[in-house]
Parts: structure tokens; sequence; C-alpha cells
């Protein structure tokens, strides 16, 4: 791993390895930034890890601090039926028909439901129906506007996981995705962020109670990341600590009170949290 600069700037731009946490300290509400090694000690940063920031003599091992949400986004954008089997699997639950989209298109999610690993999802009183959707998460390093397919890989910092929860009652009898996806606490982010992700050959693996419910390639995407950035940046910019969720494939079994959801990405770690009802 190489070593981190007394001042740098982002590692998009330094092309360096690096998991970015976003930590606190027992006791303390002072959110910080530091860099994750291989021995799992971090070192604490001054500044943003995609702007300019500065290494501090401050060290601290991971299992001495709590780890929080990797950020808080300026947009929190989302790319819904972005796999072919889910869209699939959603029509047949839903008895509508299988409509593959034609093209890249984008929503939004509300930073209100972001969580930190580890943190309890809260299944909200009247909730009958919640599911899981593991998700790559993709973090904006760059400002993007109006720029192409071969280009739009440069204005990514690094990835996270994330973990769409969803009330499919609510998502089919409600006019908008107003408590179906961004009730609190449904949107699980983290551990940290790797700038140096590796896509190729990852597998998204979903565990309920340590059994395996879900299984599928992350890069089988029906759009894939530069489509999206490219896409999106014609008609809006994007801006560093922006956030895109990839979508999902697969089915989610009905979560319960008590079951403990695990979506792990080859190469980039794993987010877990426990579902507990109001």
């Amino acid at each position: 791993m190489a070593s981190l600069p007394e001042r740098g700037a982002s590692p998009i731009r330094e092309g360096q390895y690096m998991r970015w946490l976003r930590f606190s300290l027992p006791g303390q509400d002072i959110l910080r930034y530091g860099l994750l090694d291989d021995e799992d000690r971090i070192t604490e940063i001054q500044g943003a890890p995609w702007e300019t920031y500065a290494k501090t003599a401050s060290r601290h091992a991971l299992a001495d601090v709590k780890t929080e949400v990797p950020l808080i986004p300026r947009t929190f954008y989302a790319a819904g039926l972005n796999y072919v089997k889910h869209i699939r699997e959603y029509a047949a639950q839903t008895g509508k028909e299988i409509n593959v989209p034609a093209q890249a298109d984008i929503g939004y999610r509300a930073v209100n439901a972001l969580i930190a690993d580890g943190e309890d999802v809260i299944i909200p009183v009247g909730a009958t129906q919640v599911e899981y959707e593991g998700e790559l998460v993709v973090v904006i390093g760059k400002r993007a506007r109006h720029v192409s397919k071969e280009e739009a890989l440069q204005c990514v910092f690094g990835y996270t996981i994330g973990n769409d929860v969803s009330e499919r009652v609510w998502q089919a009898s409600d006019r908008t995705f107003w408590r179906c996806k961004n009730s609190d606490t449904f949107k699980p982010m983290g551990p940290w962020i790797d700038t140096e992700f590796d896509l190729s050959g990852a597998e998204t693996v979903v565990s309920v109670n340590d059994a395996v419910t879900t299984r599928f390639d992350t890069g089988d995407m029906l759009f894939d990341i530069p489509t999206f950035i490219s896409r999106m940046s014609q008609n809006l910019t994007l801006y560093p600590g922006d956030v895109i969720w990839m979508g999902t494939d697969g089915h989610s079994p009905h979560l319960r009170d008590g079951d403990r959801v695990r979506v792990e990405i080859t190469g980039l770690g794993a987010l877990q949290n426990r579902f507990v009802r109001a």
C-alpha cells in the first residue's frame, strides 16, 4: 500500500490505493476522516479525502472507534431496475408486464435514511413486506458536467456498499417513494470508501442470518457506471461527494424482527445491519 503524503490531493489524481473511513471516538460527537490500512489502523486526516487533506499524528485502532456513514452526499442518486433478473422478478411479484428500461434513467433517495454499518434498520409501524437490495455505490470525486462515457470514470473517487431497503406494499400503493424507500434508517451505507475497487469479477453476496439468499455478478448491469455518469451529466452537475447507487439483482425474502442482513462485494468489504421492529 502506498504511503499517505503529509499533504496531498485526492487520490482520484494520485492513483493510490486507499480505504477511507469516517468515524467517531467513544463519547465524542466529532466526525473524523481517516485512512484505514491493512492492519486495521486508522491514520486521521484533516479535510475531506476527495479534496486537499493533511495527515495528522493521530492513530486509532479500528476496534476502538465507531464507524460512521462514509459521507453525507450533497445529492443522493439511485439507479432503479438496472439488472434484468431483478426486473423480471419485480414484474412477477407485482403482476406487471416485464418492461426492460431503454435508457439509463436515474432517481433520488433521501439522506435522512442513511445509517452506518452495524446500526439497526427500524421496521416502521405498519410495514409488512420489508426487503433488502444489496448495491454497489459510486462516490463522485470531481465535478462532472457534459462528460463522455470515456471520461466518466475519471470523475469517480471510489466505491462503497449500500442496502436499498424497501417496503414493497407501500411501494405498490403510494404515489411516490417517500416512505417505501426513504423512511428513516432505510439506507445503510458503508463501511468505507475504497478508491481502487475492481469491478471485473466482483460478486455481490447477500446473507440473512448467515444464510446466503442472493448472489450475482456485480458488474452484470443493464447500464454500466460510465453510461449513467455521462447521461446524467448532460442535464445536471455531479459534485464531489455525490453518490450513485447502481441497483441490484435477485429477490429478497421478507425480513423480520431480529434478522441480520450482510451485503458483501468481492474486494470491497461487507455491510451488516440488524432489522428491528419499532
